[in-house]
């Protein structure tokens, strides 16, 4: 009996050590989970905020569902409100526009399209109404899924392109079961109308996020970065060799984020297309322009990566070559506060000059000689340097000239006598990096 009851004990403490143990590691995964989503929404507070006005979207539009009158004008089709909001509101404004107008378009044509159908295959009789249904639908689907193959098309309208797929092959097949397949289709636009329009009005006048703004925003840090990088490497690299803390490292290595930056900016290029004016930008405002400036800086990026693997070299090289980093850097930096507050960089083309002045003394060096009784292995990291800032500073000159030219597309502001003063105590008072630019967070969808 005591052994009985030794062993229900020891079962016990079993049971308890492995309950204990769950609880530990629902806890731990709940602790876990918290932190996370604390950390994303410190990261960028918008997303909190669009989590919100998803609910409240979707909230509103389920009042068909919750009120008898409305729910009798639409019936069973009052979901397809419900699901539009779903589908369609996205994170900015452009992407919730082109999704938006996308759907409307599609589903009208898709609709008229799949009425028109039925009506065909109606005229031919019930023998072979199915068979022209099943042709037509063959076909329809065929040549759109095709049209989706197209860059052009692919890049704005894909997901129209697929909702008309879809929007055809169900009202068109609907009607063969279904004689009042006009109706039907009226109540489902109706629905998909009322579902996005308020998404759209919801994104839009409920705490907007402009991919636009966004994409701006980008470009400035993405230029800043560069900067920062070729401030970092002058003065670790040719000045103070010793100093490598991490926290400089840390900023130097921001640069490595602008070499996979092009589909954030191919994405956001695409969606600020859709938006209408805001702010500062006006409507046909030259989003492609950015592209242009997001492909030099990544080239210019690229480069960095070359040049950082001989950041540990103890090889010094001429006072003119640090002349020429020092002047890149404040160049990059001087377009990248231009960009930020949309005026017309002054002091940019100052830098550019003396930086090509001294990219020409370099040159110059270089056929000239330098290191005549110094053994060839040891000069060949010098070597290496010399040429990629040279580069770089080829690469500094096409990004300026990139950058004037959105400057005159967008109508920058020319910086008047106040306006100088200002950008002047911002030059000082700044951090390492833009304001912002590392709290700034994009979210495609």
């Amino acid at each position: 009996m005591a052994s009985e009851n030794q062993e229900n004990v020891r079962g016990l403490k079993r049971v308890g050590v492995w309950f204990k143990g769950c609880l530990e590691k629902i806890m731990n995964v709940v602790t876990n989970a918290a932190k996370d989503a604390k950390k994303l929404g410190e990261e960028d507070p918008r997303r909190i905020v669009h989590s919100l006005k998803v609910g409240l979207a979707i909230t509103v539009v389920s009042l068909f569902y919750y009120f008898d009158f409305l729910y009798q004008g639409f019936g069973v089709n009052a979901m397809w409100a419900v699901m539009t909001v779903v589908v369609v509101f996205e994170f900015s404004v452009g992407a919730t526009l082109g999704k938006g107008v996308n759907r409307a378009i599609a589903t009208l044509l898709g609709g008229a399209l799949g009425v028109a159908a039925h009506r065909l295959a109606s005229f031919a009789g019930e023998k072979i109404e199915c068979s022209v249904l099943m042709l037509c639908v063959f076909l329809i689907a065929t040549m759109v899924t095709f049209m989706r193959f197209f860059p052009k098309l692919k890049a704005r309208y894909d997901y129209g392109l697929l909702i008309f797929i879809l929007t055809f092959s169900l009202i068109s097949v609907s009607g063969y079961r279904d004689d009042e397949v006009l109706d039907m289709a009226h109540r489902r636009l109706s629905t998909i109308l009322i579902g996005g329009s308020a998404t759209v009005f919801i994104c839009i006048f409920i705490c907007p996020v402009w991919a636009g703004a966004d994409l701006h925003k980008i470009t400035a840090s993405n230029i800043e970065k560069l900067g920062i990088f070729l401030e970092g490497f002058g003065r670790v690299y040719f000045q103070l060799p010793n100093d490598k803390n991490s926290e400089n490292q840390t900023s130097m290595d921001d640069y490595k984020t602008v070499l996979n930056s092009k589909g954030i900016e191919d994405t956001l290029v695409n969606f600020a297309k859709w938006e209408p004016r805001h702010g500062k930008f006006r409507y046909r405002h030259p989003w492609d322009q950015y592209l242009k400036i997001g492909s030099l800086t990544r080239e210019c990026a690229y480069k960095f990566d070359a040049l950082n693997g001989y950041l540990n070299s103890d090889v010094q090289i001429q006072e003119s070559c640090t002349m020429m980093s020092s002047e890149c850097s404040c160049a990059l930096r001087e377009l990248a506060i231009g960009i930020k507050t949309m005026t017309r960089s002054l002091s940019a083309d100052i830098h550019i000059v003396k930086a090509k002045t001294s990219a020409k003394k370099l040159k110059s060096l270089l056929k000239t000689g330098l290191w005549p009784d110094t053994d060839i292995f040891d000069i060949i990291p010098a070597v290496t340097v010399l040429p990629l800032l040279i580069e770089i500073v080829s690469c500094t000159v096409k990004i300026a000239d990139s950058v004037h030219e959105l400057a005159s597309l967008s109508k920058f502001k020319t910086p008047d006598e106040k306006m100088i003063k200002q950008l002047s105590l911002e030059r000082v008072k700044r951090t390492p990096s833009i304001e912002g630019s590392h709290s700034f967070s994009v979210v495609v969808e």
